[in-house]
């Protein structure tokens, strides 16, 4: 499938599609006139790739990642995945801390000005 077929399908815009490409997270043939020709389940990766990004993974994870991906959206063991997978799961529960204590300080914040009004 062409690059625009691709983009469509999956909600993605074909300059995306083309730093996955560069990244290495998605592959193409060229056709004849140069044209990039995805296969289908080229489709099903870029999915995964954008739930992937949304759960706040780096491309570079990514990348290591998607040779564990199953088409289902699980993933089956592969050595290290999983305790980068945990490091990042940990490192986003941090960040989530951090901004409730800074959700909590604005809300302090804004009490006091309303008081004081």
């Amino acid at each position: 499938m062409l690059i625009g077929q691709l983009a469509k399908r999956t909600g993605t815009s074909e300059r995306l599609l083309r730093y996955y490409e560069s990244v290495g997270l998605i592959a193409s043939s060229r056709q004849a006139n140069g044209y990039r020709d995805y296969d289908d389940a080229v489709e099903q990766t870029v999915r995964q790739i954008r739930a992937l990004l949304a759960a706040g993974l780096s491309t570079s994870l990514i990348r290591q990642v998607l040779p564990c991906a199953l088409a289902d959206g699980s993933l089956r063991p592969c050595p290290g995945v999983l305790d980068k997978l945990r490091a990042q799961l940990s490192h986003l529960d941090q960040r989530a801390d951090e901004l409730t204590q800074a959700r909590q300080t604005l809300q302090r914040a804004i009490a006091a000005a309303e008081r004081a009004e």
